[in-house]
């Protein structure tokens, strides 16, 4: 039974990736998390003791990146400080947990020659204009627009230079927008979702033309371990389902689902640099992998997270509170 190293396994995407191998393999799982106001140990919660450990620390600590890397055979790497307002407030949490750790964990799978995949965003490419029918591919070259997509576009290219100088097996997966279970409720679409839910009125930023593409977290994954097990080592896969959807587009679709009227949200003003469009191709992924999403639309899968978050409300209610006071100081 394989032994994979989940790093940020206790965040939105890291948590449901450690649920799917719970779910579809007979992997074993150690978790490594600095369980930051992001990490939640309730998203671990109901799964098998005899195959999830949390291990609570940081990936910056190289002593226990070597240790837990040693008795591995694969190592995911999910963990990243990942909100675009917060890097715009502060990046240094950024510089030092996107990057330094990120040059940890590869020294640790250098050092052990263990099998590693880097989870990254499609946010390194920058963005498109809303008119272009372009989408990103695995050529596109990198063009960040915020602290935190320039150090997510960092730490590919660390990880591009250890395959290359060291021969570390890694492979790198660029993925666009995740939604799903478990997302902490500062994200746009647990946000909006919690906010009628809790009485408030969903915030949409601008004129919210910006477009984002959109995949279920569940399909995300099943991409991700695909990559792992069929992956050419040393090549990028882009991860995307077709979702793309203008952020008014999204709050409406959110509102209906809801009963409510669909103009029923407020305009608040658009965040320093907000890319306009991200749109992936993922033919590569999906021609040479033979990778397909399960969610036939985005309304499926977005039904499913409403249901979600409705049902759980025990798991974000103590986060809603501060979450809006934080938005509240920046008049969003």
């Amino acid at each position: 039974m394989e032994t994979v190293l989940v790093t940020g396994g206790a965040g939105f995407i890291g948590a449901n990736f450690v649920r799917w191998l719970m779910a579809n393999t007979m992997t074993r799982v150690k978790v490594l998390d600095k369980l930051t106001y992001a990490g939640n140990r309730g998203s671990l919660e109901g799964l098998p003791a005899d195959r999830v450990e949390l291990v609570v620390g940081d990936i910056c600590d190289a002593g226990l990146v070597d240790t837990l890397v040693a008795a591995c055979d694969v190592v995911v790497h999910f963990a990243a400080e990942s909100h675009n307002d917060n890097s715009l407030r502060d990046p240094s949490p950024f510089i030092t947990t996107n990057l330094v750790g990120t040059y940890t964990l590869l020294q640790a799978v250098r050092t052990h020659d263990k099998r590693y995949h880097h989870i990254s965003t499609d946010e390194v490419y920058g963005d498109l204009d809303l008119d272009d029918p372009a989408k990103f591919t695995e050529h596109t070259p990198y063009n960040p627009s915020s602290p935190y997509s320039s150090t997510k576009a960092g730490s590919d290219l660390l990880v591009r230079a250890w395959v290359r100088s060291f021969g570390v097996r890694a492979t790198i997966s660029n993925c666009s927008n995740n939604y799903g279970p478990y997302q902490h409720i500062e994200k746009f679409i647990p946000r909006q979702i919690t906010n009628v839910l809790t009485g408030r009125r969903p915030k949409l930023y601008g004129t919210g033309e910006n477009v984002r593409d959109w995949i279920h977290v569940d399909d995300h994954n099943a991409a991700v371990w695909t990559i792992i097990q069929k992956g050419q080592i040393g090549q990028t896969y882009l991860i995307g389902a077709d979702g793309e959807k203008s952020n008014r587009e999204v709050i409406e679709e959110i509102l209906r689902l809801l009963g409510q009227p669909d103009d029923a949200y407020d305009m608040v003003a658009d965040r320093p640099g907000h890319d306009l469009r991200y749109a992936i191709d993922s033919t590569k992924l999906r021609t040479e992998l033979g990778w397909r999403p399960t969610y036939p639309s985005f309304a499926e899968g977005l039904a499913a997270t409403i249901g979600w978050y409705e049902a759980h409300e025990s798991w974000w209610a103590d986060a809603k509170q501060a979450t809006e006071a934080a938005y509240a100081k920046q008049g969003q």
